[in-house]
């Protein structure tokens, strides 16, 4: 597996967040960072986004920053300049894909059908975003995916919170799981930071209980 998404990985949860304001960039790393777990999907779809992933990235740069929602080229460049270490996407999107491939950036695109998982395998990604996770069909879709797609590892996201966090994270194949629990915008909002690492906290006592 790429070094970069086997590091992002490692954590279990990457924290999926929505960032409308730039200022609350900084607390928000600190808060995850502080609550163990340094890294963060932040989604593109705000005018704050590119300046926030921006900030995340020169005030921590050992965590692990990257840019989701991405639905554009121009949006991968954008975020990549700013710092983004990875790029995700809802849906399976030929064009960024191959694009990230071609300029060496790791890219979790998002897939929910047997089709989407194999154009993945067929150009050799490791790990691939199931997205909306619960809704598609929650752990025995991926259940169902995985069997013939043994190359693969996913990334469920959507619906995903501490009380079915299990439920994924114990399947081998699932290599981490994007979560908004412990960031939900009217958190970051309200500038409730402590609150956040605190839910952070608890999130990675949960996820090592689990994975040991």
């Amino acid at each position: 597996m790429n070094k970069t998404l086997q590091d992002l990985c490692s954590y279990g949860v990457i924290p999926v967040v929505v960032i409308n304001k730039t200022e609350d960039a900084k607390p928000l790393a600190k808060a995850l960072c502080e609550g163990g777990l340094k890294c963060a999907e932040v989604t593109f779809r705000t005018d704050a986004a590119e300046e926030a992933i921006k900030i995340m990235s020169q005030e921590y740069p050992d965590m692990m920053v990257g840019a989701g929602t991405v639905l554009t080229i121009d949006q991968v460049d954008r975020a990549v300049n700013a710092g983004a270490k990875f790029i995700v996407s809802p849906g399976f999107d030929p064009e960024i894909v191959d694009y990230c491939i071609e300029k060496d950036i790791p890219v979790v695109p998002g897939c929910m059908t047997p089709s989407e998982v194999a154009q993945g395998v067929k150009r050799g990604l490791e790990v691939l975003k199931f997205f909306p996770a619960q809704q598609a069909g929650g752990v025995a879709m991926i259940k169902a995916m995985a069997a013939p797609y043994t190359s693969v590892m996913f990334m469920p996201t959507g619906g995903i919170n501490a009380d079915n966090l299990e439920q994924y994270l114990s399947f081998k194949k699932i290599a981490a799981c994007g979560g908004s629990w412990m960031v939900k915008a009217d958190l970051i909002d309200s500038g409730n930071f402590e609150k956040i690492t605190e839910l952070t906290k608890e999130a990675v006592r949960l996820i090592k209980s689990i994975r040991g």
